[in-house]
């Protein structure tokens, strides 16, 4: 059976649909003019901490709570998600006494909090309690009460967990991020807790890690006949070859572009030298150095490729655009 659409008026949900942004806009701003010394309290608990930030919660408190774990976490602030039920069978052993416990409930009540709240205080552990009434029995068993009140929910009964879950979200981030900055957290330090992102890729890759290298590098001595080098270009498939010295220096580097430039200058060109058609003292970079910079470089100077050198500067790799793409560096 075939039930009907429910009967709608798009300008309704449109109303409806601003209304709930603008009374959760109104009560993140509410907040922002709240905070004071509470606040900077809280900050230094998180940042005093010599533990781990443990944070609780349950039902939509439980949500927001593992959310802002996980902000904490990626942002120079240890921390994890403790569920307040699951707490109360085994779970309450995540917590050590170099711990703070940060307690979420917008109404502040339930009994999992008068177990959950004596045992971390046994411990010593310091309590920061995120609930909208001050007088419920979780702030008062806190020794700081972070105000997470709201006039109203944007639920038009006032019953769902909206702007109050909103105000607690944004309530975290504001510490995370002044907490972030007190530790001058920088975007190395970010990305070291990202390295499967595009960020950590990014920061965290060097050349060495992308490159190509050993008798993958394709190379040619000084003395070596276009022939030669063209037949490496192919082995090698990377559109050129360095050309080194009896050292291992590259002296220069014959690619494609080259080849092309000298079959329109000469026309046949298999007997003659490599050094009469290659470009001298090439563009390197070294080992150690970002991926993300041999990129720019490439990019800068619109090639393809990039050879590598170490310390001395003898040739110890090559580095292809693609490389870079394969790795999603690009």
């Amino acid at each position: 059976m075939i039930q009907n659409p429910i009967p709608f008026k798009p300008t309704q949900v449109l109303s409806d649909g601003r209304r709930t942004l603008e009374l959760e806009s109104e009560a993140v701003l509410a907040l922002r003019n709240r905070l004071g010394d509470v606040f900077v309290q809280a900050v230094q608990t998180l940042l005093n901490c010599r533990g781990r930030v443990v944070v609780s919660g349950l039902g939509k408190s439980g949500h927001i709570a593992r959310k802002i774990a996980a902000t904490l976490s990626s942002t120079g602030t240890p921390a994890l998600f403790m569920h307040a039920s699951e707490a109360l069978h085994g779970d309450l052993g995540m917590i050590t006494q170099e711990d703070v416990l940060l307690a979420i409930s917008y109404s502040g009540a339930g009994s999992e909090w008068a177990a959950i709240v004596p045992g971390a205080r046994r411990l010593g552990v310091t309590i920061l309690a995120m609930t909208g009434d001050q007088t419920s029995d979780l702030a008062k068993m806190a020794d700081l009460w972070l105000d997470i009140s709201v006039e109203t929910e944007a639920c038009p009964l006032n019953l769902a967990p909206t702007s109050s879950t909103t105000v607690t979200l944004a309530y975290g981030d504001a510490l995370a991020v002044a907490c972030l900055n007190a530790r001058q957290f920088q975007a190395e330090d970010f990305a070291r807790s990202h390295p499967g992102g595009a960020l950590g890729r990014r920061l965290l890759t060097r050349v060495a890690d992308v490159m190509r290298h050993g008798s993958a590098v394709p190379k040619v001595a000084q003395s070596a006949t276009i022939t030669q080098a063209l037949q490496q270009m192919s082995d090698k498939n990377m559109g050129m070859t360095a050309v080194v010295d009896d050292q291992g220096r590259a002296v220069g580097i014959f690619t494609d572009g080259d080849l092309r430039r000298l079959l329109e200058k000469v026309g046949d060109v298999r007997g003659l030298p490599v050094t009469q058609g290659m470009t001298p003292d090439p563009r390197h970079i070294d080992a150690n150095a970002m991926a993300v910079d041999a990129a720019k470089i490439m990019e800068d100077t619109k090639t393809t490729q990039l050879l590598v050198s170490d310390a001395q500067g003898l040739l110890i790799g090559a580095l292809h655009m693609h490389d870079l793409m394969d790795t999603k560096i690009l």
